[in-house]
């Protein structure tokens, strides 16, 4: 049997589309957890109206409202030997439980998954989906990496053998975001593998506005130093560049009033190196455009974020 976890929130749009996949993906011998933190838009009157009469699903409060304590609360209840987290705002491949099962099977692995394939969207979305999958925008993280196969320090959404957690212990609730990659980056420090898989299929929405997209990595920026403070063994180059070129950007200011302009020529360098990434999509005018202004918003994002997270870890 399985244990399926998915945290929600006001889902009244996507609600639906979760319980359809669960009640008709195979295995049947299953367990669904949907822990909800408060939604107020009918979320759990769609819920109750679903479920009714189908024993596999249990409805849980979460009002600690955030997704850690959401996963910890399902955790502590599951009863499968394999326990899958889902995401509302994912859609997943009709074979997405099976897949997992049969990596598990054919590797040897405690937690596994797929890659965080970009579903379609808005131009917009269709845009930051690009971005956020190429190394110009993410550095040479795996899980954006749709043919990548093999071990690796993380994975989208992830799958864990339920006996890890006696040793691991529970996600950490202090980590608003970046609580998966907290956890896999504890969970290989501590000896576990991670493995992921081209046939594990799920596809994400991305963001819908560059403000949305800039508070997302924004976010993101503010809690990694505080991952890696906890395990130092995953720094990496990709999580300090965004950060030196946030600084760096603020630096052209008082250069620029100085009427020193050599220092412009790395400025001169990210531009061109925007252009030829978003030549390399092969987009349409107006796609690539919308590509080159999603680079600096999510650079900028990271960078001010996980220079505030700094502060905020140094003060702490």
């Amino acid at each position: 049997m399985i244990s399926v976890v998915c945290p929600i929130y006001n889902e009244i749009h996507y609600i639906d589309k979760v319980i359809d996949f669960c009640q008709n993906a195979l295995p049947a011998d299953k367990e669904v957890f949907l822990v909800d933190g408060g939604s107020t838009d009918g979320t759990i009157e769609k819920i109750k109206s679903r479920i009714s009469g189908d024993s596999r699903f249990k409805l849980l409060d979460n009002p600690d409202k955030y997704v850690p304590s959401a996963l910890n609360q399902a955790i502590r209840l599951a009863k499968g030997d394999i326990i899958v987290r889902l995401d509302a705002h994912s859609e997943y491949a009709p074979d997405y439980f099976t897949a997992i099962i049969h990596t598990f099977s054919q590797v040897e692995a405690d937690i596994v998954g797929g890659s965080m394939r970009i579903a379609k969207g808005t131009p917009l979305q269709d845009a930051i989906g690009y971005a956020t999958s190429t190394a110009f925008g993410v550095g040479n993280s795996s899980f954006h990496y749709d043919n990548f196969e093999g071990y690796t320090d993380s994975v989208y959404l992830g799958s864990w053998k339920r006996k890890i957690f006696e040793t691991t212990g529970l996600f950490d609730e202090a980590m608003k975001r970046n609580q998966d990659d907290e956890f896999h980056y504890r969970a290989k420090s501590k000896g576990f593998k991670l493995y992921q898989s081209p046939d594990i299929k799920v596809y994400y929405h991305p963001r819908n506005s560059y403000r949305k997209l800039f508070s997302q990595y924004y976010q993101y920026g503010l809690f990694k130093p505080m991952v890696l403070r906890k395990v130092r063994s995953e720094i990496k180059i990709r999580h300090l560049i965004p950060t030196t070129f946030a600084l760096y950007f603020a630096s052209l200011i008082p250069f620029a009033l100085a009427k020193f302009y050599y220092p412009f020529v790395f400025l001169l360098i990210y531009i061109v190196l925007d252009l030829l990434f978003c030549m390399r999509s092969k987009k349409n005018a107006a796609t690539f455009f919308l590509i080159f202004f999603d680079y600096p918003v999510l650079h900028f994002g990271y960078g001010l974020g996980f220079l505030a997270g700094l502060f905020r870890t140094g003060k702490k």
